[in-house]
């Protein structure tokens, strides 16, 4: 009863008096006249797919560099975590700064960062052969730059545009393109060029991320204007606002599973089982399908608004375990390519669904630090679901644990639908 007393104070009179909810963080968007595409959120959208262009050219250039030094395969696993491990670890603190210094400042800081580390990345590459400890520092530095980059997103969405989902929609298709764009971009430069080019094009695209945040013209906001305490007082006062929402913790931990057991093996072992029996070749196209289901999901999710978005987003997971049934019984190619598909699809409603839901029902106050725990959260369970893949899959066999994988994505879809909290919360706005 505690609990719902904290969750009901913190909803508007006139939502709990059954009248249309309001956002809190309607008073943060100016009056626009010219709709979604204003010039915040031009500029924001510039930023954004800049900034995902170049992340996804991060993967390509190090395996080009590295390999194409002479360095061990292992160097290239190596210097990937040494990226995604800051990324984990200083997430949960970037949402802290972003709350004591503002979402911009941290985030044209983080692009900064990400600037000098590819840029040093480029000139090394380009004039010889960089020591390996260099590539992991400098490989690291841009991970701390996507964990102060991360959580600001999150809080951003909301002050430059008034329609949070339709953003959100865009912003999906955004990423799923540029999932696709980034690496065959980095592909083509490296058969042209080098990994000093491909990391010079990466630099680039945080300029140019960076220019268009520091253009940003946000109406201040009273979370701006708030005295905060330390920096760990800061931790734990996050810690009390994530535990006051059951709903925002019981997705989570609901998702710390989902990521482990069904999205964490489904990347390695898809990768495995179509590149053994179909050549990588048809591994690519299954990825550029997968990519194009998710741009289809994000154009869905501009269209639907559902009453209860978290329920809408739950059934529309159940189409991944298509996917999951189809790679594990080995089934041809076309079968693959749809279940690719309509897996992208799915993930990317649920993704629009999800992220609209946390922006516009936490305080604006909150935001970042929240959003940085379901970072840190996914990222932990989604790298170590990675890295067990492969020796569970030795042991019991890959159709098995994809199979399993199908069977745990229809009970975490089960759990989230009948998770009261989750299951009736309605859309704002």
């Amino acid at each position: 009863m505690k609990e719902k007393s904290v969750e009901q104070s913190r909803i508007p009179v006139r939502e709990r008096e059954g009248e249309s909810p309001v956002s809190p963080l309607t008073s943060l968007v100016d009056a626009r006249s010219d709709g979604l595409w204003n010039r915040n959120f031009r500029l924001f959208f510039v930023a954004r797919t800049a900034a995902l262009f170049g992340d996804g050219m991060i993967p390509v250039a190090l395996t080009a560099g590295l390999l194409g030094a002479g360095r061990p395969h292992s160097s290239v696993g190596f210097a990937l975590a040494a990226w995604m491990g800051p990324l984990a670890l200083f997430v949960l603190f970037g949402g802290v700064l972003a709350d004591r210094f503002t979402p911009r400042r941290m985030m044209i800081l983080a692009d900064a960062l990400r600037l000098v580390g590819a840029s040093v990345l480029a000139v090394s590459f380009a004039t010889g052969n960089p020591p390996l400890w260099a590539v992991y520092a400098l490989s690291a530095v841009a991970g701390v730059g996507a964990a102060l980059f991360q959580p600001g997103v999150a809080s951003t969405v909301p002050r430059v545009a008034s329609d949070v989902q339709r953003a959100n929609a865009v912003l999906r298709v955004s990423e799923a393109l540029m999932t696709m764009a980034g690496p065959a971009f980095a592909g083509m430069l490296v058969g042209l060029a080098s990994a000093g080019a491909v990391y010079t094009a990466n630099a680039s695209t945080f300029l140019v991320s960076g220019v268009c945040l520091f253009l940003l013209r946000l109406a201040p906001a009273p979370a701006d204007e708030m005295r905060r305490g330390t920096l760990f007082a800061e931790l734990v006062d996050g810690w009390r606002e994530f535990r006051a929402r059951s709903w925002l913790w019981g997705v989570i931990a609901i998702w710390t599973v989902y990521g482990f057991a069904v999205l964490g093996p489904m990347l390695p072992l898809t990768a495995v089982e179509v590149t053994e029996a179909h050549g990588s070749g048809t591994y690519g196209v299954m990825m550029a399908v997968n990519g194009a289901g998710s741009v289809v999901g994000g154009l869905l999710a501009l269209r639907l608004r559902p009453r209860r978005p978290l329920a809408a987003g739950a059934v529309a997971l159940t189409a991944v375990c298509v996917n999951l049934v189809v790679l594990g019984l080995g089934m041809p190619v076309a079968a693959l390519g749809a279940g690719q598909f309509v897996a992208g699809a799915a993930f990317a409603f649920w993704l629009v669904m999800w992220s609209t839901t946390v922006q516009t029902h936490v305080p604006p106050e909150a935001l970042n630090r929240l959003h940085a725990y379901d970072v840190a959260g996914s990222l932990l369970m989604l790298a170590a679901g990675r890295a067990l893949a492969g020796p569970v899959a030795d042991r019991v066999g890959t159709p098995e644990v994809l199979l399993a994988g199908a069977v745990i994505n229809m009970v975490v879809v089960a759990v989230l639908l009948l998770a009261r909290p989750i299951r009736r919360l309605e859309r704002i706005g």
